[in-house]
């Protein structure tokens, strides 16, 4: 397991400004009693191990008197430690909770908004931000609690061997060591041989870990990949039930968990050179320092309870200097994770960089305060570098209705690049005062009530209770008017047709200045879709329609065309 200076440097930029945040004083007074209530844990440990001195001391002198004071001294040890590692546990869940929820909020609010989850998905670095609501949701848990979970072992630990090496220094006295020719005292000789058995097994957890890390992250975006393809499977229910694509599905969800048995054998075999060593290093380090000092106390040089305290203390301080044996697998698993949050945090960062950085083979949007939407030597590429379409220069007007004519995907792709949802391309397009309205084939409903699925992404008090029902009257859908406060998923309740129709209610309710429909009533029939858009044009007469569908007897609706 390596950890390079580059990977702090942007895990600090990623966690400073929780610092500095609003609620930087109330998460510095957290951390701050965090770090006393270890300060007092280190406390309880050295007076439980001075404690154990007295007892054994008590033992080997057969003193009843001494040992009733060691239970009332447990005693109130006893509630000292609830006490303490209770309010250690509550302030270190809240600083837990506040540091999820400010990094989550942040890069919710980086990610969701002007489009940015959608153009994030078509810049370079396949893979590096994939999955992004694993990403939020489970790896900015584990960067954020493993984090501070780790950094408190780590000081506790930095705490616990200032403590305990002052003990054991003192509890070593001094060893002659006999070379024949002559005799050469050792200081602290129990401190040295503490040092000696950590860093051993420090060195050998270390390289038997390397491997851990590339399994962990693997194994994390396979779990990833996975739940992300049951989702869209469970969303997209009704289509694969229509088309019987129930084998397909099954063959690609196999496909994909053995994937995570792949990387479940690869993760296995890496951490069971980890656990060979944790599990024989935990039985070794209770036993090796009361066999090192059991000779001292067999020649009574020291006695029974100084002989459990260096055990003790031994045990203490080479447990401390083994934390980085101790936690190899939780760094491992924090820096996947982290790396993952970092992965959509950078990917997110370098798509803001394009967006603000001139690039002539980028589509200039211009706002205006004019009625009126310009193409201006637009032209529209793919990501590969293919030219889609070239030199349109056109103007739509209030009140005007508009064909597009030719390659439907070249038609999307306009659509899009008229909502800035896809900057690829030269040439520049001036939007009019008002907001587009961009309707696609398919209409994001949301879970939820009815009512709020149709007012989306308006709230519902913004409509009467009668303009909704006779939009829905309007468009065939009266049936839908007693389910309006029914709570269901109603992308997969309703059939396309249904869903096609309500994006016309919410278009109607909405009456925007300028609309896109891109193939919008491509599943109603050639009567209901011409009956669709007559309506929209006796609701809306001000309204400019650009227009793309497969609808032959559309082309006498539209005034004019703009072919692709």
């Amino acid at each position: 397991m390596q950890i390079s200076n580059g990977f702090f440097i942007q895990f600090i930029r990623l966690a400073g400004p929780f610092w500095h945040s609003e609620n930087k004083s109330t998460i510095r007074s957290l951390a701050l009693a965090l770090l006393m209530l270890t300060v007092m844990q280190i406390g309880i440990a050295v007076v439980i191990t001075i404690w154990s001195a007295d007892l054994f001391n008590a033992l080997e002198q057969r003193s009843m008197s001494r040992l009733f004071t060691q239970i009332a001294l447990i005693v109130l040890i006893f509630a000292a430690n609830i006490a303490v590692t209770t309010a250690h546990f509550k302030v270190k869940r809240r600083l837990q909770l506040d540091w999820r929820s400010w990094l989550t909020h942040r890069l919710i609010s980086q990610w969701m908004t002007d489009g940015r989850h959608y153009l994030v998905t078509h810049i370079q670095g396949e893979g590096a931000h994939d999955n992004p609501d694993g990403r939020i949701a489970e790896d900015i848990r584990i960067a954020t609690e493993a984090a501070i979970d780790l950094c408190h072992s780590l000081i506790y630990s930095v705490l616990l061997l200032i403590s305990f090496t002052k003990i054991l220094w003192t509890l070593s006295g001094t060893v002659t060591l006999d070379l024949l020719f002559f005799e050469m005292p050792i200081y602290g000789h129990l401190v040295w041989l503490a040092m000696f058995y950590a860093a051993c097994a420090s060195s050998l957890g270390w390289w038997l870990g390397r491997p851990y890390t590339l399994a962990t992250d693997a194994r994390q975006t396979v779990e990833a990949n996975f739940r992300f393809g049951l989702v869209s499977a469970r969303e997209n229910s009704l289509a694969i039930a229509l088309v019987h694509g129930e084998a397909n599905e099954r063959t690609r969800f196999i496909a994909l968990f053995k994937d995570i048995v792949h990387a479940w054998q690869r993760q296995t075999h890496a951490w069971s050179h980890l656990f060979m060593l944790t599990s024989g290093y935990s039985v070794l380090s209770m036993a090796f320092p009361i066999l090192v000092s059991a000779p001292r106390y067999i020649l009574g040089g020291i006695t029974l309870g100084a002989l459990m305290q260096s055990a003790q203390a031994f045990q203490q301080a080479a447990g401390a200097m083994s934390w980085p044996v101790d936690n190899m697998a939780k760094v491992a698993e924090w820096r996947a994770s982290v790396e993952r949050v970092l992965g959509l945090v950078n990917g997110l960062s370098r798509l803001e960089q394009e967006i603000a950085r001139y690039d002539p083979h980028r589509i200039i949007l211009k706002k205006t305060e004019q009625d009126i939407l310009r193409l201006c030597d637009l032209c529209i590429i793919r990501l590969d570098g293919v030219v889609c379409v070239s030199s349109i220069n056109t103007e739509i007007r209030p009140g005007e209705r508009v064909l597009i004519t030719g390659n439907a995907f070249t038609g999307s792709k306009l659509f899009k690049a008229i909502v800035g949802l896809w900057p690829w391309g030269e040439g520049s397009i001036e939007l009019p005062r008002e907001p587009v309205f961009f309707m696609p084939p398919r209409p994001y409903l949301p879970t939820g009530t009815l009512r709020a699925a149709i007012c989306y992404p308006s709230t519902h008090a913004e409509y009467t209770e009668a303009a909704i029902a006779e939009a829905l009257e309007l468009v065939g859908l009266e049936e839908l008017k007693e389910q309006l406060d029914h709570e269901d998923n109603w992308a997969a309740a309703l059939s396309r047709e249904q869903q096609q129709r309500l994006g016309v209610v919410r278009l109607l309710l909405q009456r925007p200045s300028w609309i896109l429909l891109q193939e919008a009533m491509d599943s109603l029939d050639s009567s209901w879709e011409m009956k669709m858009l007559r309506l929209i044009a006796q609701r809306l007469p001000e309204a400019a329609i650009l227009t793309i569908t497969n609808e032959p007897m559309a082309e006498d609706f539209h005034q004019r065309r703009i072919a692709l």
